[in-house]
């Protein structure tokens, strides 16, 4: 099976509320490698690597996030092909600054 990259954006009360916590031991917990941090803007965004099928089970994850969220959109947005490189070459998935 081939390997990929995917970004993710997702609104609603999800921050302040341990989502990125959460979303880092779900993508852990599939195997993938990326990040995840909070965005100014309100969202959090996520960029994961891994098997589609992993990454099938994080999209439809992160519309439930942990229990104090509430979540009204997730969202795909465009990778780069040099956040996928860098994305392929991540060793674990981490919780990164505020953009």
């Amino acid at each position: 099976m081939s390997k990929l990259s995917r970004r993710y954006f997702v609104t609603g009360r999800v921050q302040g509320v341990g989502y990125r916590y959460w979303a880092t031991t779900r993508a852990k917990a599939l195997n993938l490698v990326g990040w995840v941090r909070n965005r100014r803007d309100g969202r959090v965004e996520i960029l994961a690597y891994g098997e589609k099928s992993d990454l099938d089970s994080l999209g439809q994850d992160l519309h439930a996030g942990p229990e104090a969220a509430q979540v009204d959109a997730v969202e795909e947005g465009p990778v780069t092909p040099e956040e996928a490189e860098l994305a392929a070459g991540a060793t674990k998935f981490s919780q990164t600054p505020t953009l």
